[in-house]
């Protein structure tokens, strides 16, 4: 084999590198607890405030920021502050990031910080397009949901009655009025949901953990930073959307199932998107095991998985063979070599 110069190893070691300090530094990203409870705890003044400053209702705000940013812990919220889904579209001349959305690749906006978010989404929303919804009352939550999604905000057709579950879930309309205050702040405190984002950080870089959250499923942490719950005896997608304050879409979405999964006592139900690698290097195949399996005992996507491992996502496997979880093997079935100088053992 051809060794590569020294300054062409130099320049990808420092790559590989970075690739390892995104792999190691997952474990200590700071992960508020996925519940939409704790994202209106976090944000309901902020919406308040943009509300008093443009007349968007808070109610709309949040339960738009709870749909596009899964609570607040989506990917693109998490590394882009972008808690509204709003895409570059030709005036944005921000930082931007790009994502598979309607389209593969997609160009999304970057902010600093997530309250740049909530003040973008309320500039974004005064372009002509959306003109007519400022002609309602603040208090008409309802036709501004159906307004957005007569406007074109977003393409899921049950776009507004998503919002205004969300709304009337949490009597978020109570906001909307000059004063009115969130009922389910006393029903947080008195849930003992009101879990401090640096308890769940500190168990994070201690390698994982538990959380209490007054409820039947303990909130569980990855070592690499991913939030799940186990599965009980009986549970179903309709009852784990009670239980945990997650949207039907999301179970589906973080855990790469359809609505006609049944999920069994003991199974991971992630709470938040899995990552595209693991915090363990390897894993060796177990009879009867499929990829998704493995992908849900590690968190890690299927697809990044398969990726990894020159394979689809539906090739069979067999007992006893290796995958490599957080780095891509060569054409050989090897580790690169960046990979073994990183200290990456196994092939």
């Amino acid at each position: 084999m051809k060794i590569p110069s020294l300054a062409l190893r130099t320049l990808f070691l420092a790559i590989a590198c970075v690739l390892c300090a995104d792999v190691v530094g997952a474990v200590g990203d700071p992960k508020p607890a996925a519940t939409q409870e704790h994202y209106i705890a976090t944000w309901q003044a902020e919406a308040v405030a943009q509300m008093q400053k443009y007349g968007i209702p808070a109610s709309i705000t949040l339960a738009q920021g709870i749909l596009e940013s899964g609570n607040g812990v989506s990917e693109l919220a998490q590394r882009s502050n972008n808690h509204f889904g709003i895409k570059c579209h030709s005036t944005w001349t921000g930082k931007r990031t790009y994502h598979d959305d309607d389209q593969k690749g997609e160009c999304f906006r970057v902010y600093d910080d997530a309250k740049q978010s909530y003040e973008d989404h309320s500039q974004f929303l005064l372009r002509d397009r959306y003109a007519r919804l400022f002609e309602l009352e603040p208090t008409d939550y309802k036709g501004w949901a159906k307004g957005l999604k007569a406007c074109g905000y977003a393409t899921n057709p049950k776009y507004a009655n998503l919002l205004i579950t969300l709304i009337e879930r949490h009597n978020l309309q109570e906001l909307d009025v000059p004063g009115g205050t969130w009922p389910g702040e006393e029903a947080l405190a008195s849930k003992k949901r009101n879990v401090r984002e640096h308890d769940v950080v500190r168990r994070a870089n201690n390698g994982g953990g538990t959380l209490d959250l007054g409820r039947s499923h303990r909130l569980r942490t990855t070592e690499h930073g991913v939030q799940f719950v186990y599965a009980e005896e009986g549970d179903t997608q309709a009852s784990l959307t009670q239980d945990l304050d997650i949207m039907p879409w999301q179970i589906r979405a973080y855990n790469e199932v359809t609505k006609n999964h049944e999920f069994k006592a003991g199974d991971r139900i992630y709470l938040q998107p899995k990552k595209g690698h693991a915090a363990t290097t390897w894993y060796t195949v177990r009879q009867g095991q499929n990829l998704w399996q493995i992908s849900q005992m590690h968190g890690v996507r299927t697809k990044a998985l398969a990726r990894k491992n020159n394979m689809d996502p539906a090739d069979p496997l067999q007992p006893g063979m290796k995958l490599s979880l957080q780095w891509p093997l060569n054409k050989d079935g090897k580790l690169p070599w960046y990979a073994r100088a990183m200290g990456a053992g196994g092939k």
